[in-house]
């Protein structure tokens, strides 16, 4: 099998299937995420295979003779690196690389490296370790050469036992340490958030790159790392800001995105404590993304697989600086489209009126940011009186 190439980027093409639960339009929203996924982990995207099947293929995922033209092109553009848009069991994946003669990856291990090489904490380390562990360990027949040799050596296997079954409980071992040590972790959070108490706490949730560690920056005048890629941070940063005479804190927390690896979810409870512990969630939207209604979904459904559906929100549509609209003529009849909607015209549509409180902001161009300032103020008052009648009257 090929090795990785270290010195350049890698060449690599992105498969998917149209079935009865994704249509074409989705598939190809679904490949430009992965492929934006692609250039984040620093590889080259090139083509793009697309086949329609009720379901996919138990063995190969696609059938096989898309797979046979999927090996054709790898052999001739001397293709690095194979990416299905969906996971791939053990097998699926070793019959996919025997014919293509490339490295298959799925989209949960791409996922999986991107957040490897996002991880800069010890918590997020452990975290991603963690999933990494999770993902490997049903897939161990793929990832060893050696599995069926017998190990040698005083002391270095048990009454019969193979190597694979060695690997397999080291593997566990790990996973047991790792789980062991997030709760440590999980404990010394614990603490921290009890320190934090009579402040009302507000966390940024979205799908990535919906542009929160932008707005964590603009409202806390921080420095919380944030640029154009997926996942361009991971850790969770917890700020003091005061707005007008009320502190709060506001914490950024990690993106979500679709087809999350589960085990992701799981290892990074830690950091989704952090939002089930919030009293208020500012739920980012990227309204310039043509998904941005799906986005919606998945970032909600996220925020319900975690028992956080209930929450109070303030909903805030960013990037409408890339929402390209103009002035509008009052004597245009023609229906309002994205070309046309000024930001009052925005605050009239579905969005607005579905998703009370709503704001529209540029975090960027810094549009509508003392309006932004004055629903949060509202909003944290409102929730600071019920919380701490106490004190209220300072406010």
């Amino acid at each position: 099998m090929p090795e990785p190439t270290t010195n350049k980027p890698e060449k690599a093409i992105l498969i998917g299937l149209v079935t009865a639960k994704q249509d074409e339009n989705k598939v190809k929203d679904y490949l430009d995420e992965l492929e934006f996924l692609l250039e984040t982990a620093g590889a080259i995207p090139d083509q793009r295979f697309v086949q329609r099947l009720n379901v996919p293929d138990p063995h190969t995922f696609v059938g096989s003779g898309k797979l046979e033209e999927i090996a054709e092109y790898v052999r001739a553009a001397k293709v690095d690196l194979a990416v299905f848009d969906d996971e791939l069991s053990a097998s699926q994946t070793r019959n996919i690389e025997r014919v293509i003669g490339c490295r298959v990856l799925d989209r949960p291990l791409l996922i999986l490296d991107i957040f490897a090489s996002r991880a800069r904490t010890t918590t997020a380390r452990t975290q991603v370790e963690l999933a990494q562990y999770q993902y490997l360990l049903p897939r161990l027949t793929r990832m060893w050469t050696h599995l069926e040799k017998q190990r040698g050596g005083i002391g270095m296997r048990g009454p019969g036992e193979k190597e694979i079954e060695t690997d397999r409980r080291i593997i566990r071992d790990k996973i047991a340490f790792l789980k062991e040590k997030l709760k440590d972790i999980d404990k010394q959070k614990v603490t921290q958030r009890k320190n934090r108490e009579e402040l009302i706490r507000v966390a940024l949730v979205g799908y990535t790159n919906a542009g929160k560690s932008t707005i964590m920056n603009l409202l806390s005048k921080s420095e919380v790392f944030a640029e154009n890629k997926l996942f361009a941070t991971l850790d969770t940063t917890v700020r003091k800001m005061v707005i007008g005479n009320l502190p709060f804190l506001l914490t950024d927390t990690v993106g979500f995105i679709r087809k999350l690896p589960h085990n992701l979810v799981e290892s990074f409870k830690s950091t989704l404590d952090e939002v089930r512990e919030a009293d208020l969630l500012l739920h980012i939207v990227d309204i310039s993304h043509p998904a941005f209604e799906e986005q919606i979904t998945v970032a909600n459904q996220t925020l319900a697989d975690i028992g956080c559906a209930d929450k109070p929100a303030i909903m805030v549509f960013n990037k409408t600086d890339a929402y390209t609209y103009v002035e509008k003529d009052p004597f245009d009849l023609a229906p309002a489209t994205p070309d046309n909607m000024t930001i009052t015209d925005l605050e009239r549509t579905w969005m607005a009126k579905a998703n009370a409180p709503a704001i529209f902001i540029s975090a960027k161009k810094k549009t509508n940011i003392e309006t932004f300032r004055e629903i949060l103020y509202d909003e944290v008052k409102r929730l600071h009186v019920v919380r701490y009648p106490y004190n209220s009257f300072l406010y």
